[in-house]
């Protein structure tokens, strides 16, 4: 009996090994087929965070390019900003009446020295908004009085109080006015 033990159980070794190589072989099949499945799911991730990274890519170009456009469209509005003012004054000061020859003489110099600086801004692209005569525009004027006046249909501006300027198509100030109701 011992020597048929002894035999079962060295066939059992025998036919043991090709069970655990079977098993062995469909365990590494497993892991290798979930192993696959997870690089394909690691792949398909990165390839979409790839997509993405370029799309967000291809947005700040173009928007850095839209920026350009404009930064270049509109260098000349701060130096407009700063200057209008000045322009102001050099209108009220130019509307003084003088009697005085050497006083008319020096307004004749601030005169072509305005006239100076309105070209250089017109070159730049900085206009003077129209207003007196024109149908009211919120986005160009700002009413500061209402006034009735026959001589003007509703809704039209009587009375430019200050002038308003534009840089090509961005309001730099509105034209402050008299508006017909």
């Amino acid at each position: 009996m011992s020597e048929e033990k002894l035999q079962t159980e060295q066939e059992e070794t025998i036919e043991h090994p090709e069970q655990e190589l079977v098993e062995e072989v469909e365990e590494t099949e497993e892991t290798a087929t979930s192993e696959v499945e997870q690089l394909q799911q690691e792949k398909d991730e990165m390839y979409e965070r790839l997509l993405r990274l370029q799309a967000d890519y291809d947005n700040f170009r173009r928007r850095t390019k839209v920026e350009r456009a404009n930064d270049l469209k509109y260098k000349a509005q701060d130096l407009a900003e700063e200057l209008i003012p000045a322009l102001d004054n050099f209108e009220r000061a130019l509307q003084m009446d003088v009697q005085d020859e050497a006083a008319q003489k020096f307004v004749e110099g601030m005169n072509m020295v305005y006239r100076q600086i309105t070209d250089a801004l017109e070159k730049q692209g900085v206009e003077v908004i129209a207003a007196k005569g024109e149908l009211f525009d919120p986005q160009y004027h700002q009413a500061v009085m209402q006034v009735e006046d026959e001589n003007y249909e509703s809704n039209v501006v009587v009375e430019e109080l200050q002038k308003g300027y534009k840089l090509k198509d961005r309001v730099i100030r509105p034209s402050m006015v008299k508006v017909n109701q």
